[in-house]
């Protein structure tokens, strides 16, 4: 698919600003979208949405259909009715500080799930019908994956948050009579998840609408696999490779490489391809609907897995002893365009790529990625170097898993500091905008530059680092960062002269001055 000439900000809804503790779809969320209109950007990169677990990654979550309803904003609740300024305040003055710059999931999970519960009671009590009959609506429309993620969730929660794997076994295989029992015993948990589903969906979609009012697309994220301990897994253990039990047989990892001697071990139970192939790849096709009702764009990550994927027995504890295996390729993605027509999706093929990866990738159109944080540690042949680039690429200044651009300059050594002066004829004062002022030259098709990188901001504004188990998924960003119009001018000028927007009219420029 050829994308247009563009450029776009990578901000995940939960590190938006706001007072109850983590970002959500309210005002803050529209407000940066019209941030990104003033400045120029015609894309808004999000990491994937659904309802995170233990680690808080968006990369592990209870469904591959579902939304994070620690999303939803509690001021649109009081809007509409559902919730009382007094209660929110009440319950947000007995959580204690909620913070402004990183998320305390601990106390924001508590906080936030007391008050959507206490927003179901008021609908239930009729406090808006209209409201209501939405609800209804939602969970007719939507059943083919909210029935199993409802009855999933209201499971988890009745045995505390343990795996599916340590329930029952009558509930773990999915014996009728057991999932019988389970609806009618657990029947308004159940009908909470439902109600929390269609709150985030509620959110979501007029959010999504108003950006795409705004000539902004937005860029979702897919990880090839998903989490064990989810909803997908539960409710079809007969298209991944589980034993008797339900416990996986083999997982997913990467081999071993120069950045670990031991590979990653990811976990993840892995596809029965075999299988999914026999139904036209059902499920992915599924998957990729809702998700493409959600985003205008889809990263796909770790699309090498598509055409081979590293395999490991599930008892190993490194990923040293596993084994290529060659995954569904071309037949998948034909099926997945057969159904959903053409498909706007940018491969992150990031690290060990081979020749049928390349060939996979270019069959179907999909641009690739690059990222300038990998770009000056070698030669001038290194493939991350924006004049070896050809148009299909996303390029990034770094991505979630980087730090920042002020962090990364910061900690590489003065040799290869040295090299990045060179190459943008700069010193590296601002080096910031001096990687975004690459990326947004080159002849990618697609540039996207993380917001911390926008604000100039340290390796304290990082998102993610990979291997840690804590600290990670939390930053946020307060109001008044983005406040300064010069910010957006200045963004929206280099945006311009790269040709990934265009010009303000001599005549609406004078107006809006």
């Amino acid at each position: 698919m050829n994308f247009s000439r563009s450029s776009g900000i990578l901000l995940h809804p939960t590190s938006l600003p706001g007072r109850w503790g983590i970002g959500d779809l309210g005002a803050a969320a529209y407000r940066f979208v019209d941030f990104l209109a003033a400045a120029g950007q015609t894309l808004w990169q999000v990491l994937p949405l659904g309802p995170t677990g233990y680690g808080d990654s968006p990369y592990q979550c209870f469904s591959a259909f579902a939304g994070n309803p620690f999303l939803v904003s509690l001021d649109d609740l009081i809007k509409e009715g559902l919730l009382d300024q007094a209660e929110v305040e009440a319950a947000a003055a007995a959580v204690g500080d909620l913070g402004l710059d990183h998320i305390d999931y601990g106390r924001v999970i508590g906080f936030k799930l007391g008050l959507l519960r206490a927003s179901y009671q008021h609908l239930c009590a009729g406090k808006n019908p209209a409201l209501a009959t939405a609800f209804a609506d939602f969970c007719t429309a939507q059943a083919a994956w909210l029935d199993d993620y409802a009855l999933f969730m209201a499971l988890k929660n009745h045995h505390g948050g343990a795996s599916w794997n340590t329930w029952h076994p009558d509930l773990r295989s999915r014996k009728a009579a057991a999932l019988r029992t389970a609806k009618k015993d657990l029947a308004e948990e159940i009908a909470l998840q439902q109600y929390l589903q269609f709150l985030f969906f509620h959110q979501w979609m007029p959010l999504k609408a108003y950006a795409n009012g705004l000539g902004i697309k937005i860029i979702g994220d897919a990880p090839i696999f998903v989490a064990y301990d989810s909803a997908d897994v539960w409710a079809n253990p007969k298209l991944f490779y589980l034993d008797t039990e339900g416990n996986p047989t083999v997982v997913a990892g990467v081999p071993p490489d120069y950045f670990s001697e031991t590979g990653q071990l990811w976990g993840n139970p892995l596809y029965r391809w075999d299988r999914m192939a026999k139904d036209g790849y059902a499920w992915w096709v599924a998957r990729l609907r809702q998700t493409f009702s959600l985003v205008d764009i889809l990263r796909l990550d770790h699309f090498r897995g598509f055409a081979a994927y590293w395999e490991v027995p599930a008892e190993e504890t490194t990923a040293i002893n596993g084994k290529w295996v060659t995954g569904p390729g071309a037949a998948l993605f034909n099926a997945l365009r057969d159904a959903l027509g053409e498909l706007p999706i940018i491969a992150e093929d990031l690290g060990l790529i081979t020749p049928d990866v390349d060939a996979l990738r270019e069959q179907f159109g999909f641009p690739g990625m690059k990222v300038l944080h990998f770009a000056f540690g070698d030669t001038a042949h290194n493939p991350y170097l924006p004049h070896n680039y050809t148009s299909a690429t996303l390029v990034y200044t770094g991505t979630h898993d980087n730090n920042t651009s002020v962090g990364w300059f910061e900690d590489i050594s003065e040799a290869e500091r040295e090299k990045v002066r060179l190459y943008i004829g700069r010193d590296g004062s601002d080096i910031a905008w001096d990687l975004m002022r690459l990326a947004l030259m080159s002849v990618a098709q697609i540039a996207v530059v993380p917001l911390q990188d926008i604000l100039r901001l340290g390796s304290d504004a990082r998102m993610n680092t990979p291997g840690r188990a804590d600290r990670n998924w939390t930053w946020r960003f307060r109001e008044e960062a983005l406040a300064n119009p010069g910010l957006a001018f200045g963004l929206r000028l280099l945006t311009e002269a790269y040709r990934r927007c265009e010009p303000i009219p001599a005549e609406l420029e004078e107006v809006e001055g």
